[in-house]
């Protein structure tokens, strides 16, 4: 089953049969919504708001530990994450769209970015932190879809994306920071949920959709709420019929690397982990404890 994660601008998908809401509690907590569950085409999908109907919480509150078990208690074996991003970039237009491969890390909650401490500890590799099986896919079907709607849009596959917390959006100090060392989007959300889904083996790829060029620019105006929100609703409609067409056409990852990152990772002897902590991490874990 294929797991969605929505974005600012994208609160719901369309087209779902068989809908269920699956209210979840986690071992981390409540996850920002009850989760949709359907079938689009016959194909099984599963889709959550991070920041919640109505937009309820900042980046920062977001809990992405239970977002992400929940998505794995769901069954979920891949997940597109659709965010809206500020271009570092001239060549990166807004309404344009990025498939980042890696990330800087500038947040400071490094403690709610994994499942593991607390009598647990594993260090899963991460030096290609998304799923280059996704990608490929998803690079695929976003130009098919641009093609057929007959937009000037680009797809850029590959990139780095700099994760800061917000919510204000970046001074220019840090624009040109991030810019000296070739960095290419910045964005609030997707580094977490990209550690937390290599852990829970959850192949995961960032779909972001450009909305502004930050603050660098020297033509474009700053970076408001204003200019945002008019990109983000012309991009809304087209991330979700890329991400429709992507369900239907389904994505084989029962060989990739990322269903097994946990392999060799544990440090911990499972007779020295709390049984709390073996409950907590069941959903991810118990293949390798049993």
């Amino acid at each position: 089953m294929i797991g969605i994660l929505g974005g600012s601008g994208l609160y719901d998908l369309e087209g779902l049969s068989d809908v269920e809401e699956r209210t979840l509690e986690t071992a981390y907590g409540a996850p920002s919504d009850p989760y949709i569950v359907g079938k689009l085409s016959g194909q099984d999908v599963c889709f959550l708001p991070r920041h919640g109907r109505g937009h309820r919480f900042l980046p920062s509150e977001i809990n992405h530990r239970a977002n992400i078990m929940g998505f794995k208690m769901l069954g979920v074996r891949a997940i597109i994450s659709v965010s809206a991003v500020g271009s570092l970039k001239e060549e990166y237009r807004p309404r344009d769209i990025v498939l980042p491969n890696q990330y800087f890390d500038r947040t400071k909650r490094a403690d709610d970015h994994t499942f593991f401490g607390q009598g647990v500890v594993a260090h899963i590799p991460f030096g290609d932190p998304a799923c280059d099986t996704l990608r490929r896919a998803l690079l695929d079907t976003a130009r098919s879809c641009i093609a057929e709607s007959g937009l000037s849009t680009q797809v850029h596959e590959g990139g780095t994306y700099v994760n800061m917390e917000g919510p204000a959006f970046s001074t220019r100090a840090e624009c040109d920071f991030h810019r000296h060392f070739g960095y290419d989007v910045v964005g609030m959300t997707s580094l977490a949920e990209a550690k937390l889904c290599r852990e829970a083996e959850i192949c995961y790829q960032a779909m972001s959709m450009i909305t502004d060029y930050d603050c660098w620019h020297a033509v474009e105006a700053d970076v408001s709420v204003e200019s945002v929100i008019a990109h983000l609703m012309a991009n809304s409609a087209l991330a979700k019929q890329i991400v429709a067409a992507q369900v239907v056409a389904g994505v084989d990852v029962s060989s990739c690397s990322c269903q097994s990152a946990l392999q060799g990772a544990l440090f911990t002897a499972p007779d020295a982990i709390p049984a709390a902590r073996k409950e907590a991490l069941a959903p991810i874990l118990r293949r390798y404890l049993d």
